[in-house]
């Protein structure tokens, strides 16, 4: 019995040290007290822990071993900052101009050499087509002419990277330059993206390159055989494998986005009926999806500052039929679609249809000089796509729709506002 003890000890002391540390720095006149810690999985943000600040500090404990993508997130600011770990200590420091983060300083080198390394990354991309043509107006041997070569020369070299070292960065690059990018990447063949999920460790999961990676592998199957491409994909995978249900999940929330239904119902289908262990990933997109099909009961969110109402959440408004619409004033498409329901607004209402507008704007001065043409109810928690809503309901774009019964069930999943006014015979 002691030496059970003992040895409890030793592992509850082991529990409280951490594998590494995340310390944020803000400026003094940074108000946020509260910051979340996230991981990533597949292109799903999975929160960690959160803190609060110390003397404008935040440090975070990472209990376990982790190389990839991270992300602290300031919820009263909707500020985040995103970075790297490779299983060592993370140092971060910023300025912040009004409330918004600017000038992000890393401090560690895992994540200097990153960023230096994106910078690079990005003048090649936009900045080195221009000085070529820039190159053209100026002799060699002027100074300014000089000058541009040199730039050219400098963006241009590669920079080495000791996998050894910094494993996570050199996984990073190496493959996100082989498929993802320049002239590499068109000549990549599916059976060498299959090969690469099937073959790569789990730092795929937290490098951000899955979604695109497998935009990128349909893509080269072409749109007439993305069924063919994807069920290739998962024999080779099996969806009963940690990796396989990942995979599977990130394509059925690219079915979603794309509005391709038939492939979604198909591959959402064969999730629900697996018979093995799910995932977290997994159960995370078939919760959302059960959540918003036509027949369930439409998850029930407390206002955060509703305006146009008194009612304290969406099961407090009382209606035969309700129109849940998610938008946001930086959307084009409901910048055109609102007008028409707004034409229709009072015949819904001789009708008791009820419309309740939730935002995922992070402006709040957009947001409320918007709304003031919108005489609907009207509530926003001006996070952008951090709100708590476009997880709950399983928002990928907007504007949204969901048309309710009068006890909140889902009878209707209007594609556009036409379909909105013809479901309520209101056209």
């Amino acid at each position: 019995m002691k030496k059970i003890i003992v040895l409890s000890s030793m592992i509850f002391a082991l529990a409280l040290n951490a594998q590494f540390t995340v310390s944020i720095q803000a400026p003094n006149d940074f108000k946020d007290k509260e910051a979340l810690l996230y991981t990533l999985s597949g292109s799903k943000d999975v929160i960690v822990t959160q803190e609060q600040s110390k003397n404008n500090v935040w440090t975070f404990k990472y209990p376990k071993s982790y190389s990839g993508m991270m992300k602290v997130y300031f919820p009263s600011s909707n500020n985040s900052i995103t970075f790297i770990s490779e299983n060592k200590n993370v140092m971060i420091t910023f300025e912040a101009v009004h409330g918004k983060i600017k000038n992000i300083d890393y401090k560690d080198e895992a994540n200097s050499l990153m960023n230096s390394i994106q910078e690079t990354s990005q003048k090649k991309e936009i900045i080195y087509p221009a000085l070529v043509q820039i190159k053209e107006y100026y002799k060699d041997n002027t100074d300014f002419g000089k000058a541009i070569a040199s730039e050219l020369r400098r963006i241009s070299g590669s920079t080495s990277v000791d996998s050894s070292k910094h494993p996570f960065i050199y996984f990073y690059n190496d493959n996100y330059n082989k498929y993802l990018s320049g002239e590499n990447s068109k000549k990549v063949t599916q059976e060498e993206i299959i090969s690469f999920f099937n073959t790569s460790n789990d730092m795929l999961e937290a490098s951000s390159m899955v979604r695109p990676l497998l935009v990128a592998y349909l893509n080269t199957g072409g749109n007439t055989n993305v069924a063919n491409s994807v069920d290739k994909l998962l024999e080779v995978l099996k969806v009963e494998t940690p990796r396989g249900q990942m995979v599977l999940s990130e394509l059925i929330d690219i079915f979603d986005i794309y509005e391709m239904k038939d492939l979604k119902t198909k591959y959402l289908s064969l999730a629900n009926n697996l018979k093995c262990t799910i995932t977290d990933r997994l159960s995370y997109t078939l919760k959302a999806n059960a959540n918003t099909e036509i027949g369930a009961i439409f998850p029930n969110y407390k206002f955060q500052s509703a305006v146009n109402t008194t009612a304290k959440s969406i099961y407090d408004v009382k209606a035969d039929k309700k129109v849940i619409v998610f938008w946001s004033s930086t959307c084009s498409h409901c910048e055109t679609e609102l007008p028409k329901l707004l034409e229709k607004y009072n015949a819904l209402k001789e009708k008791n249809v009820q419309i309740i507008g939730l935002s995922l704007d992070s402006d709040k001065q957009s947001y409320t000089s918007r709304i003031k043409a919108f005489p609907w109810i009207n509530d926003s928690e001006l996070r952008g796509w951090n709100s708590t809503y476009s997880e709950v309901y399983n928002i990928h774009a907007t504007p949204s729709y969901f048309i309710l019964d009068a006890n909140n069930k889902i009878i209707s999943k209007p594609d556009h506002v036409g379909d909105v006014l013809e479901y309520l015979n209101a056209k």
